[in-house]
Formats: structure tokens, sequence, C-alpha cells
């Protein structure tokens, strides 16, 4: 479970990028972020995250607040950013071995993990090759597989979806869907609002740092009643704002 509560940020102590901000994302959910161009979603991740220190408010991750207990906090979940562009001179197993580090994950539970992820995302032939070396796509799936490696209960994804071809975005929503499942939390932000409609059990809009709107896309239709898409009643939404 992630809780926000009255969350603020502001930049240069002028420009307020999040504003007020309160969410609640519950275990078993699959849980849609969506916003224009700066509308403040990845400080928003960034601060869940502990990257950046919010002006006010409260974040919790499993009921154990950022700001009393960071590194407790930062164990309960995966992080996979808006760019797979790190550690580039590293070789892949390199990478997933450091991953494994940080998290204290044993090595024998290592080697399984590692074993099921990459042949699951069609990386184990190139494990041995820097990270410098692979696609956009590869470094995408190698960033997925160490945030996945400690076998975290929630995941927090920012656009996950970038770069990936379709057999693996295919592969990585399956795994989503199979996370929610076994009860517990999917927290990602996308442009993408097909994905959304499709994948996700609620949905929270947010524009200019403001929440306009938390519920189900079937919630969003009650009060839309003309319209059919999540797109159209985005746009609507946006555009009133």
């Amino acid at each position: 479970m992630i809780e926000l509560l009255n969350v603020n940020k502001s930049y240069n102590g002028k420009t307020k990028v999040v504003d007020n901000l309160e969410l609640t994302i519950k275990d078993g959910e699959i849980f849609g972020f969506i916003g224009p161009n700066g509308a403040g979603k990845t400080t928003t991740i960034k601060m869940i995250t502990g990257i950046l220190n919010p002006d006010s408010g409260s974040i919790k991750i499993n009921g154990i607040n950022m700001a009393d207990k960071p590194l407790q906090c930062k164990k309960e979940f995966a992080f996979v950013p808006d760019s797979p562009d790190m550690f580039l001179r590293l070789k892949g197993l390199e990478y997933l071995n450091f991953m494994g580090d940080i998290y204290q994950v044993p090595k024998e539970a290592r080697r399984e993990k590692i074993k099921t992820l990459s042949e699951r995302f069609e990386m184990d032939i190139a494990l041995s090759d820097q990270l410098q070396s692979y696609s956009h796509g590869m470094r995408q799936k190698i960033i997925i597989m160490g945030a996945l490696l400690h076998d975290p209960s929630v995941w927090i994804l920012d656009e996950p979806m970038t770069g990936l071809d379709p057999k693996a975005s295919f592969l990585l929503k399956e795994m989503m869907r199979e996370h929610a499942q076994n009860g517990k939390t999917v927290f990602f932000s996308t442009h993408v609002l097909e994905v959304a409609e499709k994948l996700c059990d609620r949905v929270a809009i947010i524009n200019k740092g403001r929440l306009l709107f938390c519920g189900t896309i079937k919630d969003m239709r009650v009060h839309f009643k003309a319209k059919e898409s999540l797109e159209e009643m985005f746009l609507e939404m946006v555009d009133n704002e």
C-alpha cells in the first residue's frame, strides 16, 4: 500500500509542482497515474521513492513513513525510473548482482531469480554484454529485472513501457496483473491512455500538480456520460482545468 497525505512540493520556493496531493493505492490493485507533460507525475514519484523530499505532508509505503525510516521504507518497493541509461559500463550480470547486493538478496535465491527473469525477458544471452551496448528496450528490461530482484511487494514504475517491444510490453503487463492478483501493489505512470484503460483497476489524473480525479474508469464514465474512451474524458478534464 502507498499513502500520500497532503503532499506539497515547490521549486525555487515559487513554482508549485505538487499541490496538496492525497492518494491511497491499495494492495491488490494496478493504479495508473496520468497527466500531461509537466503535470507533476515524475516529481510525485520521486517523492514517493525518497529521491526528493516533500515540502510538507507525509508518504507511507506499507505503513512505513518515508521521512522517519527511509532505508526501511525503500526495501518495500521496486522502482523503475523513466530513463534506463545508468551504470552503462557494467555488464548485465554485474548490474543484477550489484542490485542483489544492495537489497541483500541471498546468492542462491538471486541466481534463481536472475535465471527466471532473464529467460522470461529473453535477456539470458545478453547478460555478459555491457549495458552501453544494449538497445533502449534492452536497457529498460535489465532495469526492470534489477528492480524486481528482491521480490518487493510494491512496484513503482515511471513510464515502464517506453522502448519495450510489443512482446516485452505484453509480458510486463502480464507480470503487473499477476503481482496485483497476489494481493500486492502496482503504481505506474503512463502517457499511453489505452494501456491505462485496459490494465488499471483505478486511475488518478493530475494536472498542474493538482488531483483532478481518482477512481475507476467506470466511475469516470458515470460523470462523463457522453464520453466513451479514457482519452476523451482525460482531454476534457485537462482542457477544462
